[in-house]
């Protein structure tokens, strides 16, 4: 199984973003296309065979040593201060090159992007023991906020914080937790609502997973059959209340601050994703024959390729709209979520039209298309379902202000 391709993009038109994003991609498609494709053929690792702790500690490090790791967290922390373009663009170059590292090489799972957004609030304790070990990826953290029963209501969460001196004593179970199977530490909400009480109050807290208390269930797998999702159970786990991530109750105000630019940076990973499908199906029709030709002769053939580059332009087209109103200082709730919504139903369409063109071949458990067909669609579920991106883009259009 074919884990990485060097083949040139499939958009042909001038680079959108700024001379050192295209630096930074070349630097980091020879990384993936390289040193850790090589990797991945050493330890026989695809995308449904992950790395192990061990080893994504290793691709982490490197990955820190070059560069890329920590280039999404503020300057002060080393990062390397990209436009909201230029960070869509080396993200999605990343999943385009199909490597099974693509999560990995930024620390999207366990890394920077799970605290860089803590920084303005973190105490000064806090940014040495959990923030400062992130960065430089001797520490992996997960974002623990999903329950069984508080996913798109966020605020239903029943995980408990009860205060007893100096610590807080949370019990809970917290649910569909990617990257909690190889994490350290947690960014975890808990309600610290009295008992009782009607009122919503939500309080975030760093969690070391190695604590007494607290314990990791990942005896699941997901559609796309990876096992780097589980549950964090804690059964009276004791938290510092130093741990305590700013006031009492200002827990979702932190976990959905930058909720506008964090829907949209899940769009690159979809857009990436459906060229490696469209990739495939179209290296795939020029391959297979039938009936003395390529099937890639055959008009039926050509017509889904064709309307499967088209809607992944437009949905692209969209993602880099949106990217340059949020740098330009704009309001793009609306646009953010229709291009998550967007993005992540063109992608699914694309996979399932490059699954087509494979025929036979293409629901063979083991073939990427098929695992891209999977994963592409569990994007539409995944960060927000579509249901709650279209209720996003009512609220703003149907706003008194709505569509001035």
């Amino acid at each position: 199984m074919t884990t990485t391709t060097a083949s040139a993009p499939l958009f042909h038109g001038p680079f959108e973003g700024s001379e050192r994003a295209a630096e930074l991609i070349a630097r980091i498609r020879h990384f993936l296309n390289g040193e850790l494709a090589e990797l991945a053929r050493e330890h026989q690792l695809d995308h449904e065979h992950g790395a192990d702790r061990a080893l994504l500690r290793q691709v982490w490090r490197r990955s820190h040593e070059l560069g890329f790791y920590g280039l999404t967290l503020p300057e002060q922390l080393g990062g390397l201060g990209l436009s909201v373009l230029d960070h869509v663009l080396v993200k999605e170059a990343i999943y385009a090159t199909g490597s099974p590292f693509a999560p990995h090489v930024l620390g999207e799972l366990s890394g920077p992007p799970r605290v860089g957004a803590l920084v303005r609030h973190a105490t000064p304790q806090q940014m040495a023991q959990f923030i400062l070990p992130v960065a430089q990826a001797e520490m992996a953290i997960c974002f623990a906020l999903t329950e069984a029963e508080a996913g798109s209501d966020a605020g239903a969460v029943q995980t408990r914080a009860v205060r007893d001196g100096d610590d807080y004593v949370i019990t809970g179970r917290k649910r569909f937790i990617s990257g909690s199977p190889f994490a350290d530490a947690a960014v975890l909400m808990a309600s610290t609502a009295p008992e009782g009480s009607e009122q919503r109050e939500v309080t975030a807290f760093f969690v070391d997973l190695r604590a007494p208390g607290v314990r990791i269930e990942s005896n699941y797998k997901t559609m796309a059959g990876q096992s780097s999702t589980g549950d964090i159970v804690l059964d009276g786990c004791r938290v510092p209340a130093a741990q305590r991530i700013g006031e009492p109750g200002r827990g979702l105000a932190l976990a959905l601050g930058r909720i506008t630019v964090n829907r949209l940076l899940h769009c690159p990973a979809m857009v990436g994703l459906a060229q490696v499908a469209l990739r495939d199906a179209r290296d795939y029709a020029m391959q297979r024959r039938q009936f003395g030709r390529a099937i890639a002769q055959f008009q039926a053939i050509q017509h889904m390729l064709a309307e499967a580059a088209t809607e992944l332009a437009a949905a692209r087209a969209l993602m880099i709209a949106t990217a340059r109103q949020l740098d330009a200082g704009g309001d793009a709730r609306a646009e953010a979520s229709m291009a998550k919504l967007f993005c992540s139903e063109t992608a699914f369409r694309v996979a399932d039209k490059a699954v087509q063109v494979h025929g036979g071949e293409g629901i063979v458990q083991g073939r990427r298309v098929e695992f891209l067909f999977r994963m592409l669609r569990m994007y539409r579920v995944l960060t927000g379902t579509s249901e709650i991106q279209k209720n996003t883009i009512a609220k703003e259009l149907l706003a008194p202000d709505g569509g001035a």
